[in-house]
């Protein structure tokens, strides 16, 4: 049976000398110190809570009951205090800032968090029977995310157990509501976190509202009540404490009475009836190797008779999740069955927190490894704080491990939407349907207009602005843009692209290309019919129509040259097709090994523009651009000194200058916002000139900034271009 314990006075009123008397009833443990800072966050309650109302009851004495089970669970003083002050700053003339001046931060932050998790876990949401048990999950996995400080997690089942403990007084449809979302939800979390007595009294008084019946005939049948279960397995442990002793088992024992949801659980699994279950009363047995688990298996054995059929060695024959230990069934003192389970403090920890762990099948839960860690850092973390251990380093370490690969957000009607982290609008768009995503216009975050790039958090609501007729934009693909995160979404568009008519691809990809060479002063065209040789096109103009439906860059076409051991252009130079280069540094030449390569000033040429070298007088080889103005207007006596190079394979890690300018419309912090562009790139500049028509209010800026190879400088022009005001960004010669 559950039990609730409370120190306050019955009836609906709360005053001072009340939450006094209720402040000495809190544990020993809190000092004078400690509730003076209670008195202050209880009068801030008592101001604020007076006269609201929970469900089930006032919301004051919600507040300080939920504080209660907090206290009784041995946390810190900010935890306790957070529980008071639950739901305070819905009051217009109390703020967050207010609040951390008379509380602190960390109170402050958590009570915060709370508001922001109360709202989003309103019960009144409607979901289908199809999506009951994903969103239930997704919701758990929803408040572990959005929750920054782990401590507001156990403040949130702190509060469920409270209503649980109300709920008869909920009316009967509202009730049932509410145990089957304890059940669903927050029994299962209080499970993964370990917060054992809590999980029990949730499983049970979700179990006496949903199956009255079966609640009270399994209640009928247990011999005794709870209180006399507990002390007959705190005798059996005395006993095996004292017979381990002499038989030199060093063990730690445990020991728990089987509580009624548990029963029921196994009683519907297994098709029998309780006389059938003989786990009702257990005890676990912690070793420290494998021969102590069979010594005190000995022990046991020989002090009571084992019940046939009921013994199984996981040792010797691990489970397939690689859980170990001995479980076996006796009939202990007084007549009655008693479980006992032996195993190593390994194999203990291993199925607590490893893959083994308790709440993956008693869940049935999918696996998921990022989820897992972050769940067996929780558990280390309040272990930790639970028994007062030293936790400063630890707490940075969980904090970098508590960092998520996803994220949950909620769409207008609460349901609960799974995304990679980083996601934008247009991911959860196309996450909730594709014609939702292809239409996608606009998007609002709480209430608030963003942009379609905006990275998402945990905890978010959005709604998704469409178009009747609107369709992608080639805009999405760009992976410079950031407007889309998961491959599943960029797949999606570049579908789309794929089925448009193939004449339509052939001119967006055609202008896509141009726009690309005129903004990276590439004047050479690509060969495409070696471009579609090399990523298996028929034609050339595949290529175009490859880069209108997404699949190629224009990038990768623009520079397919500079990529190519190119073909002489004059007799003059040689053929490369017989040179024996041999790739050692970041240019290779032609026929030779080893010699030296400068890059010229005139056109600056980077990987991977189409190049050429000229061999100058006692410096080696000058590596220009095919298309550089100087060489196209060399002498012809001068061409014969003109060799094929190519870039390396393998290119080493330089930096080369470039320059590009900029025309905008003249406004203040447009030097500014590119700066921060490149800032953000890691891009060297090494040089800046700019210079403002008052006339026309146009700014014109020449930039020579440090890359490694021309995606990337395609990439930092690509979002120079999307800044506002800008007219033309183009790299210069």
């Amino acid at each position: 049976m559950v039990t609730t314990n409370s120190s306050l006075p019955e009836g609906e009123s709360i005053d001072n000398p009340a939450i006094d008397r209720w402040l000495e009833m809190l544990p020993d443990e809190f000092d004078a110190d400690d509730r003076d800072y209670f008195r202050g966050a209880a009068e801030i309650a008592l101001q604020v809570q007076s006269n609201l109302q929970a469900v089930g009851e006032r919301q004051l004495r919600h507040s300080l009951s939920v504080a209660e089970i907090l206290a009784q669970l041995h946390m810190d003083r900010e935890t306790v205090a957070a529980a008071m002050l639950l739901g305070v700053l819905n009051d217009p003339q109390l703020s967050l800032e207010k609040l951390e001046r008379k509380v602190g931060i960390s109170t402050a932050k958590m009570v915060d968090d709370l508001g922001r998790i109360g709202a989003l876990t309103d019960s009144s949401r409607e979901i289908t029977k199809e999506e009951e048990q994903q969103h239930a999950e997704n919701l758990r996995r929803l408040l572990l995310g959005i929750a920054e400080d782990v401590r507001v997690i156990l403040v949130v089942v702190a509060e469920q157990l409270q209503l649980m403990r109300t709920a008869r007084n909920l009316a009967p449809e509202q009730r049932r509501r509410v145990a089957k979302e304890t059940q669903d939800i927050y029994a299962p979390l209080a499970n993964r976190l370990g917060i054992w007595q809590v999980k029990w009294e949730l499983e049970d008084l979700a179990l006496r509202f949903l199956h009255p019946d079966d609640y009270k005939r399994i209640a009928s049948q247990l011999d005794g009540r709870r209180s006399d279960r507990e002390q007959f397995i705190k005798e059996v442990m005395e006993l095996l404490k004292e017979k381990f002793l002499a038989a030199g088992v060093h063990a730690e024992i445990s020991g728990r009475p089987k509580h009624i949801f548990s029963i029921w659980k196994k009683m519907q699994r297994k098709a029998v009836d309780i006389e059938q279950i003989f786990d009702l009363r257990a005890v676990r047995v912690l070793v420290d190797d494998i021969a102590q688990c069979y010594a005190a298996l000995g022990v046991v054995h020989g002090l009571w008779k084992h019940i046939p059929g009921e013994f199984d060695d996981y040792i010797a024959t691990p489970k397939a999740n690689l859980y170990r230990s001995i479980h076996t069934a006796v009939i202990g003192p007084e007549e009655k069955t008693l479980e006992v389970q032996i195993r190593t403090r390994d194999m203990h920890h291993h199925a607590e927190l490893g893959v083994a762990a308790h709440w993956r099948y008693k869940e049935d839960a999918k696996q998921d490894k990022d989820f897992e860690r972050r769940i067996v850092w929780m558990r280390q973390w309040l272990e930790k704080k639970d028994f007062g251990e030293q936790t400063d380093g630890l707490q940075d370490a969980f904090d970098q491990e508590m960092e998520a690969t996803r994220i949950y957000v909620l769409t207008p009607m609460g349901k609960v939407v799974e995304l990679p982290k980083n996601s934008t609008p247009l991911d959860f768009a196309y996450a909730i349907h594709t014609d939702i995503g292809h239409t996608c216009r606009g998007a609002r975050v709480d209430g608030h207009i963003v942009q379609l790039n905006r990275a998402l958090r945990s905890g978010e609501t959005v709604e998704v602005l469409t178009a009747k007729n609107g369709t992608p934009s080639r805009d999405w693909i760009n992976p410079h843009l950031g407007y889309l995160h998961s491959s599943k979404a960029r797949n999606r568009v570049k579908q789309w692209f794929k089925q448009l008519d193939y004449e339509h691809h052939v001119e967006l990809g055609r202008s896509a290309l141009e726009r690309e060479m005129t903004r990276l002063s590439i004047s050479e065209k690509p060969d495409l019919e070696k471009v579609a040789a090399k990523y298996n096109l028929q034609h050339g103009e595949d290529v175009y129509a490859a880069i209108g439906r997404g699949d190629l860059s224009p990038i990768q076409v623009a520079g397919f040259g500079g990529r190519e051991k190119p073909a002489p252009r004059s007799r003059a130079i040689p053929d490369s097709s017989k040179s024996s280069g041999v790739a050692k540094g970041e240019v290779v030449v032609a026929g030779v090994d080893d010699l030296m390569t400068t890059i010229a000033r005139c056109c600056k040429p980077v990987p991977y523009d189409a190049i050429i070298g000229y061999v100058t007088r006692g410096r080696g080889v000058t590596v220009h651009r095919r298309d550089c103005p100087n060489v196209r207007a060399m002498p012809e006596d001068e061409q014969d000194r003109l060799v094929a190079v190519h870039w390396s394979d393998e290119q080493q890690e330089t930096q080369y200058a470039v320059d590009f300018m900029v025309t905008a419309s003249d406004r203040k912090g447009l030097l500014r916002d590119i700066s921060a562009v490149l800032t953000n790139e890691n891009i060297d500049v090494i040089g800046v000139n700019t210079n403002s028509d008052r006339k026309t209010d146009t700014a014109t800026m020449r930039f020579t900034i440090e890359v490694k190879d021309m995606n990337q400088l395609s990439r930092v022009l690509s979002k120079i271009e999307q800044l506002q005001d800008i007219n033309l960004v183009k790299r210069l010669l």
